[in-house]
């Protein structure tokens, strides 16, 4: 498995956004697990969009039939997906690991500029790298996109 941690994001909300936008263009289905308040300000900033930029996206709480459509699926509480429904990547906005982050083929995490996320960014990383897990590193503040 594939971690992707992305540091120094100056804007981890309009970040995440351009890196929803970015995985929909390839085709990619991705689950955002966050504080409430964090998936409601990326899911403000994806209905602002322009129409020729939107991204489909929905909450975990919406009906079945809309969840099939949606490529992007927002989620307080990462539950392990049921067999075959699971989104190949994660991006983790959560100060912790989810529990069922195993279930995905990649886990993508961005860490914004403050003492607090760096150090908890560490200790996922940490976390992650005990684990076995393939470890990258993208430095946001050397680029003006999400790789």
């Amino acid at each position: 498995m594939e971690v992707a941690f992305h540091f120094n994001v100056s804007q981890p909300t309009a970040y995440c956004c351009r890196l929803l936008r970015k995985a929909h263009a390839r085709g990619a289905r991705v689950t955002v697990t966050g504080p409430h308040h964090r998936l409601l300000d990326i899911d403000q900033q994806l209905w602002a969009l322009s129409a020729t930029e939107f991204v489909p996206h929905a909450w975990a709480d919406a009906p079945a039939e809309v969840l099939m459509c949606s490529p992007i699926v927002l989620c307080e509480t990462l539950t392990p997906p049921e067999p075959g429904q699971a989104a190949p990547m994660l991006l983790n906005l959560s100060a912790q690991i989810p529990a069922a982050y195993t279930q995905f083929e990649r886990v993508i995490e961005v860490v914004g500029l403050g003492d607090d996320e760096r150090a908890q960014a560490r200790q996922r990383w940490r976390a992650y790298d005990q684990a076995q897990h393939r470890l990258t590193r993208h430095d946001a503040a050397q680029t003006t996109a999400p790789t």
